[in-house]
């Protein structure tokens, strides 16, 4: 299922490039769409959109991958810079490979990080490549 499955708002209708998406969009559209790398090999599913209380911006996509039915699956926090809405397949793009994704820090869904603690923020920024500073927070 894609965003444009799950639009019950009609905002990512075409009106002749009136209204809000692609550009601007509705993370409850967001929420299980499918990530894939440039292989096309499907990485995982977002789960959650995480935002920073402080700027008012995204700071990551949890992203599930592997098991049954949830059973068995690993979460993973993904810094939203580091994905590409492809507008053409409906999804999100990772540029990762799938061996890589498999051993990327993750965490179970009853063991979640301090995803505001500046240390873990900072290895996962520089896992994924977009990097942070930890004392400013600039990337």
């Amino acid at each position: 299922m894609s965003y444009e499955d799950r639009d019950q708002y009609g905002m990512y209708v075409n009106h002749g490039h009136k209204g809000p998406g692609p550009e601007l969009m509705g993370a409850d559209t967001l929420i299980g769409d499918h990530v894939h790398n440039l292989k096309n090999e499907h990485l995982g599913t977002i789960k959650e959109i995480m935002l920073d209380m402080r700027t008012g911006k995204i700071a990551y996509a949890v992203m599930s991958s592997g098991g049954v039915l949830t059973i068995g699956e690993k979460l993973f926090a993904v810094p939203w810079e580091a994905l590409t809405l492809d507008t053409v397949h409906k999804r999100f793009t990772l540029n990762l490979d799938k061996e890589r994704i498999e051993a990327a820090p993750g965490f179970d869904k009853n063991d979640w990080p301090d995803m505001a603690n500046q240390t873990w923020a900072s290895q996962v920024h520089d896992y994924y490549g977009t990097g942070v500073d930890t004392r400013t927070g600039a990337r």
